[in-house]
């Protein structure tokens, strides 16, 4: 019986603890990976971040766009959706792009979009976030 009380003890103490580290209502986390070479996939990911700081409101949500790998031309220089990566760091939403690709990729940040942000590892970054709360998505 006392190992039982035990258990259950233990049992709600990770309960709760799970429960502190959820966001509250206006509290809203997402993080959205970018990997793909295309355009298309670019414009989504800018779209659904968009949609859902519209929805919930600007200051209820914390937004992080997380671009590595075959993505990376999302946030190069020449970007055909620069513009609109401009206007959603401008709205609040942070852009990052990962530092581990660059460096394979022998790109330097002075061939990136000068509003960009720096992980050092996209992936690495998106599991964290996850682990923090966030709402994973892979447009």
């Amino acid at each position: 019986m006392i190992r039982l009380a035990r258990v259950a003890a233990v049992a709600l103490v990770v309960l709760l603890s799970a429960c502190a580290q959820m966001p509250t209502d206006t509290e809203h986390r997402l993080v959205v990976q970018v990997s793909d070479d295309s355009p298309k996939t670019w414009n989504q990911a800018l779209n659904n971040a968009a949609n859902v700081q519209r929805e919930l409101g600007k200051d209820n949500v914390d937004i992080r766009v997380v671009v590595y790998g075959n993505g990376i031309g999302m946030l190069k220089l020449d970007s055909v959706v620069g513009g609109r990566v401009k206007q959603a760091v401008d709205g609040g939403i942070a852009v990052v792009a990962c530092e581990n690709t660059m460096k394979g990729r022998k790109i330097a940040r002075a061939d990136m979009l000068p509003y960009s942000g720096y992980v050092k590892a996209g992936i690495i970054e998106i599991m964290q976030r996850q682990r923090d709360g966030y709402v994973y998505v892979r447009p």
